[in-house]
């Protein structure tokens, strides 16, 4: 997944869909499945009081009710600026207490201590159902009307609950495939548009003696994995409060799983793990000729040490199965979420509503900091849709690809207990690449150490 700095990997983040609203007895689920971050606390001794920390941004008027804001996003003190200066009743105090599980651990430590979290604070997709049923999170439905239709019913969706919507949503990661043409081109190579296909460009850039593969299966995906078995037609969870349904051994996962194991023993793809430096480089230096990326990477290319002089650049649609029904998947995301303990619920709720409702908000995430907006006004607007990125040599790569993706996801379910499973994914993908157990034999382990873990954790798993 995506890391909370934004360090790219092939795809990062999952987005989320309708998970029930559990009751107290599953509270003890983020202990270690969640988000891991429970154990975290207790050996960093993390305080609770880390909301009370000094603002990083100037507040404009002292007098407005002040609402406490955890975040980690790039460039983020411009965005708060923003709102300070065009909101006169409400003004935000914005604290980085830490990226990704470093928040989450001192979120889940002011939960269980019944104080010291933000009033708002900015998650991951892919956690916001685990704290749901830890009554973490407000419900902000009663919030939300005039803003639900600014939003895609796939990002709507992924951070909903039933009938409750507990996020707002901010930015995602469609995917799409992120290519060398000139490596392409050198040899022949059409771009692909079937998973068939790629996997017959892989084995022809090595049969004519390319130095390069055509991508990396990074062991450490996790959501990347995911996406991947989703797109072929996984349904891994379905989740009524405590009753889940967990289905990983599924034949659409064997088929993908399948597929990767082939290009791997046939050396056609690497296996190096993703958001390493190393990693990073071979994005740009030649080792890889495409990736399958969300639509946040192409920001960060640019940036990359040690790129491959004259290389060119462009984008295209995620391979799909070919006869299937074409398939979309959004691997990333974030929100804002209100916290239970937000004392002036109103208040917060406006900020996260707001802080990302302006173009001159989104002008910022989009130039600043690499985001992907959701927010249709400028999602759809020409500013966006007829952007063209000079790495891309001046490809709209938004018109081109992403907004199709972003427009065609329909939202997709992960667990509340979403870390541990990622965990054992990618111990199954691990022991497949390594060549220590089949496909089938490792998503077989793989449904059983996630049921195991769910029925202790007090879920019913059918």
């Amino acid at each position: 997944m995506r890391s909370a700095q934004r360090i790219p990997s092939p795809i990062p983040r999952q987005g989320c869909l309708h998970t029930g609203n559990g009751p107290t007895q599953v509270k003890k689920i983020l202990a270690t499945g969640g988000v891991a971050i429970m154990l975290a606390a207790t050996l960093s001794g993390c305080s609770t009081g880390a909301a009370e920390a000094s603002c990083q941004n100037k507040i404009v008027n002292s007098a407005a009710t002040v609402v406490n804001v955890w975040a980690w996003y790039p460039e983020f003190e411009s965005v708060v600026d923003l709102f300070n200066n065009t909101h006169d009743k409400v003004q935000v105090c914005w604290t980085n207490v830490g990226a990704g599980n470093d928040e989450y651990t001192k979120f889940s430590t002011a939960i269980e201590a019944g104080s010291g979290a933000p009033d708002v604070i900015m998650l991951e997709t892919e956690v916001v159902q685990s704290y749901i049923p830890r009554d973490a999170l407000a419900d902000l439905t009663s919030y939300t009307a005039d803003i639900k239709q600014n939003y895609s019913e796939g990002a709507w969706a992924d951070e909903s609950s039933g009938a409750g919507v507990y996020a707002i949503p901010v930015d995602g990661g469609p995917v799409g495939m992120l290519y060398r043409k000139d490596i392409f081109d050198k040899y022949g190579i059409a771009v692909p548009t079937t998973w068939e296909e790629y996997a017959a460009a892989a084995q022809a850039l090595k049969d004519a003696g390319s130095t390069s593969m055509i991508t990396d299966f990074a062991g450490n995906g996790r959501a990347y994995q995911q996406a991947l078995f989703a797109q072929a037609g996984s349904i891994p969870y379905t989740v009524d409060g405590t009753n889940v349904t967990v289905d990983l051994n599924d034949a659409a996962s064997l088929k993908v799983l399948t597929y990767w194991q082939d290009l791997v023993s046939k050396g056609l793809v690497g296996t190096e793990d993703a958001s390493t430096t190393d990693y990073n480089t071979h994005l740009v230096d030649g080792t890889y000729a495409s990736t399958i990326a969300a639509a946040w990477l192409p920001g960060y290319l640019a940036g990359f040490t040690g790129a491959e002089s004259g290389a060119v650049w462009q984008a295209a649609p995620i391979p799909q199965w070919a006869g299937e029904t074409p398939k979309q998947v959004n691997i990333g995301g974030s929100a804002f979420s209100v916290t239970s303990q937000a004392k002036d619920k109103d208040a917060a709720a406006t900020v996260a509503k707001d802080i990302f409702g302006t173009e001159e908000a989104w002008k910022l995430g989009i130039e600043k900091a690499a985001l992907f907006p959701l927010w249709k006004p400028i999602l759809t607007s020409s500013y966006f849709t007829d952007r063209a990125y000079d790495f891309f040599g001046g490809q709209q790569i938004n018109k081109d690809v992403f907004l199709a993706a972003a427009n065609d996801y329909s939202g997709f379910q992960v667990s509340p207990f979403q870390n541990l499973a990622y965990d054992k994914l990618t111990e199954a993908v691990n022991s497949v690449s390594s060549g220590a157990a089949t496909p089938a034999d490792a998503l077989a382990t793989y449904q059983k150490a996630v049921t195991e873990y769910a029925t202790s954790q007090g879920y019913t798993v059918k």
